[in-house]
């Protein structure tokens, strides 16, 4: 893997817990319109411009993309980022509870992305990239990063440990209670240390961020960059990432009763135990299921009968014998009868989407391990729709990386 130092842009010191925000895809323009409200800082304003201009003006509208560069261009004018005065590689720390996790930011190379060594497990949408493709070259810079995964390294395990027993440049918890830490990395020596361990990396796997490499791949294309051009991602050992459950909810039965559906399950070839008070799956192969006021435990034998790396995991296992053949939902990238809800929300907020009436029953699942999303990757397949939901997520405007 070729993964290189950087000049990175950043913010000024007394703005560094102000200016990075959540990514652009998981807030809406609403959502983003409230947080940012008296913030002139965030950088909300530049990765979902769209919130200074009228929310009747559609997201793609071109005055949305000129807004990002102004507003861009107004955080180098005011000093707000400020430009590192070599090439670095950065250590990004994040602390969510208990849960630490510490990458490398590097550029990236879009030609190991082309060539199948930056491996995917999931389609990509063309609105999607190219709104991303937009995005980037307005502003001129990768604002978000792309969040990689290696399979771990001694030496880069060893050498993470070293560097972070100084004192970080940038370290503040941000208002969601998630802590995130900087270290530059700029002397010679530490540098070639990094840039040769990845070297010796043969693949490594975009754990998120799927549009935003893509998009940053036709930047590329469209500007005529050469073999060196680069990207901006953050790279961690798999062995410290969490992947939490990605759960689903269906607006109704398709004209089943709970009873027959039930009947219809039990015959798919699953145990059902009823009732099921701790909600939640235990182990891979299992499902929860909340309708008609209560939790059931739904176990296959799927999981293990079947060598496709794709249609072993529980995701498809729900798709293929629940959700497709009983409830109607053949296509669930299109389907507006199911809904995706990310376990960072809990098990609760599937049982306040039934009690409501917004759906009629709802699916808890274990979460998807990582093993099995660079197994799909490596088999050169991709992974249903919505399968792994990845926490704590990457802050954009940390480094932010010029083209």
């Amino acid at each position: 893997m070729i993964v290189q130092p950087f000049r990175g842009l950043r913010p000024r010191a007394d703005l560094a817990a102000s200016i990075p925000s959540l990514p652009y895809d998981v807030l809406d323009s609403a959502e983003a319109r409230v947080l940012a409200e008296g913030d002139p800082y965030t950088f909300l304003h530049v990765v979902k411009a769209e919130i200074d201009l009228d929310p009747a003006i559609d997201v793609h509208d071109p005055r949305v993309y000129e807004r990002a560069r102004t507003n861009f261009r107004a955080m180098i004018a005011s000093g707000w980022l400020v430009p590192d005065p070599e090439p670095a590689f950065y250590l990004y720390r994040q602390r969510m509870g208990g849960h630490v996790q510490t990458g490398i930011v590097g550029s990236a190379a879009v030609e190991d992305y082309r060539a199948g060594r930056i491996k995917r497990h999931e389609h990509t949408r063309p609105d999607k990239v190219e709104d991303r493709t937009r995005h980037a070259v307005a502003i001129g810079a990768h604002a978000g990063p792309v969040f990689l995964a290696y399979r771990d390294r001694a030496d880069l395990r060893a050498f993470t440990g070293e560097a972070t027993k100084r004192r970080a440049d940038v370290d503040f918890v941000a208002k969601d209670g998630i802590g995130h830490a900087l270290w530059k990395i700029d002397e010679p020596g530490d540098v070639r240390r990094i840039e040769e361990a990845f070297r010796d990396v043969p693949a490594s796997y975009i754990a998120d961020g799927h549009h935003r490499a893509a998009a940053y791949a036709e930047v590329a294309l469209r500007r005529g960059d050469g073999p060196g051009e680069r990207f901006l991602a953050v790279h961690f050992p798999a062995s410290e990432l969490r992947i939490l459950d990605y759960n689903r909810t269906v607006a109704d039965l398709h004209g089943l009763t709970p009873r027959t559906l039930f009947e219809k399950i039990a015959a798919a070839g699953f145990e059902i135990t009823d009732p099921w008070p701790a909600k939640r799956p235990p182990e891979p192969g299992s499902i929860g299921i909340f309708v008609d006021g209560r939790w059931r435990l739904l176990v296959t034998k799927r999981r293990s009968d079947v060598r496709d790396p794709v249609a072993a995991l529980d995701v498809s296992v729900l798709q293929d014998l629940i959700l497709a053949p009983l409830l109607g939902i053949g296509n669930p990238r299109k389907d507006t009868r199911i809904a995706f809800v990310g376990g960072i929300r809990g098990v609760d907020d599937l049982e306040r989407r039934v009690a409501s009436g917004e759906a009629a029953v709802a699916f808890a699942l274990y979460p998807t391990r990582l093993d099995d999303v660079m197994r799909v990757a490596d088999a050169g397949a991709v992974m249903p729709p919505k399968s792994t939901w990845f926490e704590p997520k990457l802050r954009s405007g940390m480094v932010v990386r010029l083209l």
